[in-house]
């Protein structure tokens, strides 16, 4: 970072530049003063050499300005200094004839700009410096019995009025410019440190959301998976208790146990990547169309499907998917179905899944959800979309399902 740049970030504070600023002011006057006195060595005054009223009375204007300058805090504590600083300009310029007087007033001016904060305060300031100049210019030019005329008066104070004004304008602007600058470096720091704070809070923020993420993986694998594997191990059971007495019973058993396992290595498969960081690039008919595929390989079954091409969230696609994979496990466990209908359609605000198999069936009046069902619910609920289950005896079981298309309610 150039010396530039680390002084537009860190300016030197205002109070800091101030206190270097009356510094100069009060060697400027000292300056102006000693240069008076050179130049007033051997002037006299009616008989009085000037120099011997000159130098106590700018020793004593030099004393009152520094109590002023270092010492005093409060504007109405230094307005009694400004009233001597009236009257002791006022005898410099009897005895010197008004020669560097205007150095003086502008010295004095600068203390004045400087420890006030209002403009209008200094333009005020300004106007009643020049009417004073003049008339101090006045008075002194009555005290020596020389004609005072207004308009000779402001012809030969025209150039130091011209300095006046130049002075209360460069002083003014300049102060102006630091002062905005620094509340400009100070709102620049502000927001470098709400920046910093807005990146912790969003690295926190991040670590957060990807522990969330991986609890809900983690909880979908022990929910699903872990639900399909506890499945596949009962149907194996059954199968092995049934397979003399029962042997088709045995064998739609193995046929759904191994339906249920395919399920099961496929949502491992999906939670792997997902906690990877990787992505499948398929689409959602084509992720519905390989568990189709999937559950009529080799098991018997068959499965009819009318799907539309429909571009939704991974949250959604993964709730599609494992709804499909319960309801076929499901119509294979319990209702000993052989055949299944699937249709997924893509309507002006939602979208809508159905699934029917020619199973037994049941009273509806009897269903009982179990893990699956009521997951179904929950899950449907949280994506902002609903669930419901229709079936009778003997007429097999239908999972009706509505989502809202991303970006929906």
């Amino acid at each position: 970072m150039s010396l530039k740049e680390r002084f537009e970030r860190n300016p030197i504070p205002f109070e800091r530049m101030a206190a270097i600023g009356k510094v100069l002011i009060f060697l400027a006057l000292v300056l102006a003063e000693i240069i008076l006195a050179v130049d007033c060595r051997n002037a006299e005054v009616e008989g009085i050499p000037a120099l011997l009223v000159i130098l106590p009375v700018s020793a004593a204007l030099a004393a009152e300005n520094a109590v002023k300058l270092f010492a005093l805090r409060s504007f109405k504590r230094r307005i009694v200094c400004y009233v001597i600083d009236i009257l002791l300009l006022l005898v410099l310029t009897y005895f010197s004839g008004g020669r560097l007087i205007s150095t003086l007033f502008v010295v004095i001016l600068s203390e004045f700009y400087l420890s006030q904060e209002k403009l209008a305060g200094n333009i005020a300031m300004g106007v009643c410096s020049s009417v004073l100049y003049l008339a101090m210019l006045a008075v002194s030019q009555m005290l020596r019995d020389e004609p005072v005329a207004l308009d000779v008066l402001i012809s030969n104070a025209f150039e130091d009025l011209i300095i006046f004004v130049l002075h209360f304008l460069i002083m003014n602007f300049l102060l102006l410019i630091y002062r905005k600058n620094e509340e400009i470096a100070k709102r620049v720091k502000e927001l470098d440190e709400s920046n910093k704070k807005l990146a912790e809070a969003m690295e926190k923020l991040k670590e957060v959301t990807a522990l969330e993420e991986r609890q809900r993986i983690a909880k979908d694998i022990h929910d699903t998976a872990g639900h399909s594997i506890t499945t596949v191990i009962m149907q194996t059971e059954a199968a092995k208790l049934a397979i003399e007495r029962d042997p088709e019973g045995a064998k739609r058993s193995v046929v759904a146990a191994n339906l249920q396992a395919k399920h099961a290595l496929e949502e491992l498969r999906e939670s792997v990547h997902l906690l990877s960081g990787s992505r499948t690039q398929m689409t959602l008919k084509d992720m519905l169309l390989d568990i189709i595929h999937e559950s009529t390989d080799g098991t018997g079954i068959a499965v009819r499907c009318d799907i539309d091409d429909v571009g939704l969230c991974d949250a959604k696609c993964r709730f599609l998917c494992n709804t499909l994979k319960e309801g076929i496990s499901n119509g294979l466990r319990h209702g000993k179905a052989t055949a299944f209908y699937f249709e997924l359609k893509k309507g002006e605000k939602d979208v809508s899944f159905l699934l029917s198999d020619n199973g037994t069936g049941m009273d509806i009046s009897a269903l009982r959800e179990g893990f699956g069902l009521k997951g179904m619910h929950s899950r449907a609920a949280s994506l902002g979309g609903m669930v419901w289950f229709e079936t009778e005896i003997d007429e097999g079981f239908e999972i009706h399902l509505r989502l809202p298309l991303d970006g929906g309610r």
